[in-house]
């Protein structure tokens, strides 16, 4: 009997461990079979920035060996909304965006890129070289006969830092409340440039990287502006995923994105390179996020 009892305790265990193995198996399985998503904000418009997210999802496919799919989304918040309702994995985001998605739904950043071999970038301030404005000063001293824009509402450099400025400078305090003859926003960087070089806005906020990149493409005349206001260094935009991510996943992105060399991905985010990125690099834009009620303490 005793030894009945020992065999079926036997077989039990090892029916039980083989059932954990297929279980795992099977985990497995279905994570390796499972879409990969990530989803891009609107820095560029759609189509300057596609034949590159096509590329750099080809090369994400083939070393995580699984499908990836890459998705432009047509706003900033649509990007967090998406990692807050788990419909993505991962996210190229804006510093702010990151801020506002880390507290909402502990979106975690992995990786930014390099500019000119560091990842800083500034918020610019941009006129028309027609234009009488040489500074922030000459801007704020006729301030009533100035047509501004930001760019996206919740860009970062286009949108959160500027208005900070403007806000302490006393001249700005919402898009319907200001000093200014008008505000608009214009919902993208290059759009911002075009409106200032078009001479349809007399000054325009926008990111010091994209402005360069969209210059050096020859999609705006460099020679047709000026820069009359430059922030302090601001961390540059952060690749993220979500919350639930695993460790060994997280460190196979970091690497496939630190080997890219390929040039039209790098040129597509006017980078020269990618680095490893941390939340804790994000910090001032959060606490300025925290100033302007975006995020709460």
């Amino acid at each position: 009997m005793k030894k009945l009892s020992l065999l079926l305790l036997t077989m039990m265990l090892f029916l039980s461990a083989c059932g954990t193995n297929n279980e795992d198996k099977k985990n497995s399985k279905s994570n390796k079979d499972e879409v990969f998503t990530i989803g891009v904000i609107p820095a560029q418009t759609e189509g300057e920035m596609k034949g590159a997210l096509d590329k750099l999802q080809k090369v994400l496919s083939e070393k995580m060996d699984r499908e990836v799919k890459i998705t432009s989304y047509p706003d900033y918040n649509g990007v967090v909304e998406a990692m807050n309702y788990d419909k993505i994995d991962m996210a190229y985001f804006g510093p702010l965006t990151y801020v506002v998605a880390h507290e909402e739904s502990g979106a975690k950043a992995i990786v930014t890129q390099l500019i000119k071999g560091e990842p800083f970038y500034y918020s610019y301030l941009i006129t028309h070289k027609d234009s009488k404005y040489e500074s922030f000063e000459d801007m704020a001293s006729d301030v009533k006969n100035v047509k501004f824009a930001f760019g996206d509402p919740s860009s970062t450099s286009g949108s959160l830092i500027p208005s900070i400025k403007l806000k302490d400078e006393g001249i700005y305090r919402s898009e319907s409340d200001s000093d200014f003859n008008n505000v608009r926003f214009t919902g993208s960087h290059d759009a911002t440039a075009l409106a200032v070089q078009n001479k349809q806005v007399d000054v325009g906020a926008i990111d010091s990287a994209i402005y360069d990149k969209l210059i050096e493409e020859g999609a705006i005349d460099g020679d047709q502006f000026k820069v009359i206001w430059k922030s302090e260094k601001l961390f540059q935009y952060p690749w993220a995923v979500s919350e639930r991510t695993d460790e060994k996943t997280m460190k196979k992105l970091q690497q496939i994105f630190l080997d890219i060399k390929d040039k039209e991905i790098l040129d597509a985010f006017g980078a020269t390179g990618f680095t490893k990125a941390d939340n804790k690099d994000y910090e001032s834009i959060r606490k300025a996020a925290i100033k302007e009620g975006t995020i709460q303490e």
